[in-house]
């Protein structure tokens, strides 16, 4: 058990001032992200979406307190700050993905966006926050999944500082293993433009990048962390509010923090997922051999991976699993029905799949022998309301053996 706020950790949460710039800069920088994408067609690269490196440099120019990065190739994690900040802008929904002929763009939502206009200081303070310590997984920016998650670093990483603040310049310990692995860089950078840390900027060097000085705890941090972990802790270690609703169900936070921020009276609000109803056309590849299949808007994934082992010959005898990334860029696995895991795939429709075109998923077959194949949406038709049943439309290649080594 977590101990209580003390009477003047309460003091400071209350006399605390939400704006641009207090008590960080993140609400300031995440609007010079918002602007940045609204005024660009930016077409995201690799698995896992990130911004060109084209753009990086003139990014970072434009933030609070911009990082002099030495290298020569610097990718977005080279830039702690816009790592953290895509983080958020993702896991809030503000700026999903979306599939543009062959190209990933991303694109701010117009309805969310209204939303998030509609919000005073106070309250987008907090939706970050709550998008960054409840929502933000490592793997909307392409780290591995990380089952302890960016509340716990942070709860664990600074009340360890000490009162003399952290060294970093010149501790190799600090510098290889407690920044990238114990709490992480845009994790260190996002406490910073929160204001829950306070980081001292070091002498750049040439081949390097984000120099540190020194770490520094704030009364601020201390307290809405120490608040946080007590209500955490008094909820079992479990958000459990956000789990129910998913990345959407914004304000999980708001009953413990409003007391001391009455500010906070509204939350972002999202679009609701939709049914689209149709004909959906997938291109299921093994390999170089692929079947593309049809199938209605009103059969379960269940009934895709009976479509895709019939149509490659395969036995029924295993389980499987669907992965993909939902609209935030968290990764979705629903499971075969005999899996205890939820969601079930005879409980997900294929109308309500978050894809649109040019999409994919991936469908691992058998545990064992572990069949990966490709499923990617190349078409939906929501004219076609008449076709009862799916079809193979078209087969690519002969279908490797499933048991090459039975005689």
């Amino acid at each position: 058990m977590s101990k209580k706020l003390s009477p003047a950790q309460e003091q400071t949460l209350r006399a605390q001032t939400i704006g641009e710039t207090e008590p960080g800069t993140v609400l300031r920088d995440f609007e010079t992200l918002i602007d940045f994408i609204a005024a660009r067609e930016i077409v995201v690269s690799g698995t896992y979406n990130v911004l060109p490196m084209s753009l990086l440099s003139e990014l970072n120019a434009r933030l609070s307190n911009p990082l002099d990065i030495r290298l020569k190739r610097p990718q977005q994690k080279s830039y702690p700050h816009i790592n953290g900040l895509y983080l958020l802008v993702r896991a809030c929904g503000l700026a999903p993905v979306e599939t543009r002929g062959t190209r990933r763009v991303l694109a701010l939502d117009p309805q969310a966006l209204a939303s998030w206009r509609g919000l005073n200081p106070t309250e987008r303070y907090f939706t970050l926050l709550e998008a960054w310590l409840v929502h933000g997984t490592a793997e909307i920016i392409g780290e591995r999944h990380d089952p302890l998650g960016p509340f716990y670093k942070a709860v664990t990483f600074v009340p360890d500082i000490p009162a003399r603040g952290l060294r970093v310049a010149g501790d190799r310990q600090v510098e290889q293993f407690t920044l990238p692995y114990r709490i992480g860089l845009h994790n260190l950078a996002l406490l910073d433009r929160f204001g829950l840390v306070r980081v001292e900027a070091g002498k750049p060097q040439e081949g390097k990048g984000w120099a540190i000085d020194r770490i520094f705890r704030t009364a601020f941090g201390d307290a809405l962390l120490q608040l946080l972990l007590q209500s955490f802790s008094e909820r079992a270690f479990s958000w459990e509010a956000a789990e129910a609703g998913g990345a959407s169900a914004f304000g999980v936070l708001q009953p413990i923090l409003q007391p001391y921020f009455p500010a906070w009276r509204n939350t972002l609000k999202l679009p609701e997922p939709e049914f689209t109803n149709g004909l959906y056309t997938f291109k299921v590849s093994l390999g170089k051999v692929w079947r593309r299949i049809a199938i209605p808007a009103r059969f379960t994934l269940d009934d895709l991976s009976a479509w895709i082992l019939d149509a490659f010959d395969f036995d029924h005898d295993h389980l499987y699993q669907f992965s993909f990334r939902n609209r935030f860029g968290a990764m979705v696995e629903v499971n075969h029905p005999y899996m205890e895991e939820p969601p079930s795939t005879d409980e997900v429709a294929i109308g309500s799949l978050p894809l649109r075109p040019g999409d994919a998923m991936n469908y691992l077959f058998d545990f064992g022998d572990n069949w990966q194949f490709t499923v990617q949406l190349e078409s939906i038709d929501p004219t076609d309301t008449r076709t009862k049943k799916p079809k193979l439309l078209e087969k690519h290649g002969k279908a490797p053996e499933q048991y090459p080594n039975w005689e």
